[in-house]
């Protein structure tokens, strides 16, 4: 261990003839000791393992295994980690041709530069999460020491500003969408509402059948989520309307009959809004008019949070789902006053009720109790032409 001039202690080692030498990153002695430690064993551990040098493709082979042996990967996961890896061999070739241990944190940080031009922050943060798996492999194999990802910064994801439609709004598109003229334009207005009326996600629409319906206790069933878990959603007016003409118009199909028959209907969407002339909406947008609606008629955010299939108790449905329409917060708003008179004005003071009436004369009732004669002595100074309030403002 040698001490620099900037005060910084280094560690040095040879590992296979070749030597290497990296800061501590401290100027307290006791400190760089802990520090040198955990260096020798890196390097120790290094110069054990140390075969014939790999190339990233070995490693990213034993990590496309990971994936697939993963009981917890849905299908879905398994498939976008496989997107991700396809489009790192586009930004990143040398990632798979290069040896693992020669590749340095400026190699990550060039890439993320390149990388980062052409997607965006979500899909460069999940694209980070696998390079930095990637490198934790040849780490846990002894290829590497260190991993010069996690050096690299995550990109700050805006959230979505949503423009949902008012009621008028949707009601004008679903009529525009029904009477289109297309040949399956009923269906389509069909899974329109059903995905604004009940918040599932597309995906899961597509896999609804009879059997999930159950008119008997006004519950839907959504076997195939995002998450594997089943859940059930209590028919609200509008879902329990929509089902019931559905079946009405097909009564004698199987249990096992898909409800929704077409499986998606943006381009009729996207028409409809060009006619209403207004913006541009996508399914999962019904989906957070889903939950916007719920919350704007006094549905705590945990049951719509359990609706939605959410497994936080609610923390995502605040953070997506805590903002109002418009409409909906310019009628609350009406409803705050700070010039209103409010007489007579009921305070519980220590125990017993006191009613304060700005009708020009104090008043106390005690309800059988006697205030304290600090309290008393207060409103015989009020003034019979004040308004109480300014006693706790």
């Amino acid at each position: 261990m040698t001490k620099k001039p900037s005060d910084n202690y280094f560690g040095r080692v040879r590992v296979n003839g070749k030597l290497i030498r990296r800061s501590l990153e401290t100027h307290v002695l006791s400190v760089a000791k802990v520090k040198l430690s955990d260096f020798l064993q890196d390097y120790r551990r290094l110069a054990i393992n140390k075969g014939p040098s790999v190339k990233g493709e070995v490693i990213i082979e034993i990590f496309r295994k990971e994936i697939e042996e993963d009981a917890d990967n849905q299908p879905r996961t398994k498939f976008y980690k496989q997107e991700v890896l396809i489009a790192l061999k586009k930004t990143w070739p040398e990632l798979y041709s290069s040896e693992i241990a020669r590749i340095s944190q400026k190699d990550c940080n060039d890439w993320a530069a390149r990388h980062g031009k052409d997607y965006s922050p979500t899909r460069f943060n999940g694209a980070l999460g696998i390079v930095r798996r990637i490198f934790d492999i040849a780490v846990e194999h002894g290829y590497r020491v260190d991993n010069p990802a996690k050096f690299v910064d995550r990109r700050r994801v805006k959230p979505k500003e949503l423009h949902l439609p008012s009621q008028a709004q949707f009601q004008d598109r679903a009529r525009q969408i029904q009477s289109s003229g297309a040949g399956q334009a009923n269906d389509c207005a069909n899974l329109f509402r059903f995905l604004a009326f009940s918040g599932v996600r597309i995906n899961e629409a597509r896999h609804v059948v009879w059997a999930d319906v159950d008119f008997q206790r006004q519950q839907l069933c959504v076997r195939v989520t995002k998450n594997g878990k089943a859940r059930w959603i209590p028919f609200n007016e509008s879902l329990r309307d929509l089902l019931t003409t559905i079946r009405a118009a097909r009564p004698d199909e199987s249990p096992e009959t898909l409800v929704m028959r077409v499986f998606e209907c943006q381009k009729s969407i996207d028409r409809a809004a060009k006619l209403v002339g207004v913006g541009r909406i996508t399914h999962h947008d019904l989906r957070h008019l889903f939950a916007t609606r719920c919350i704007e008629s006094g549905v705590d955010i945990p049951t719509v949070s359990r609706w939605l299939g959410h497994q936080d108790g609610g923390a995502l449905c605040m953070k997506t789902y805590g903002h109002l329409r418009d409409e909906h917060s310019t009628n609350e708003a009406k409803k705050v006053a700070f010039l209103k008179q409010f007489s007579p004005l009921c305070v519980r003071f220590c125990g017993f009720s006191l009613s304060l009436c700005n009708t020009g004369t104090n008043s106390a009732n005690t309800m059988g109790l006697y205030p304290h004669p600090r309290f008393i002595a207060v409103l015989a100074r009020f003034p019979a032409n004040r308004d109480p309030w300014y006693l706790f403002g």
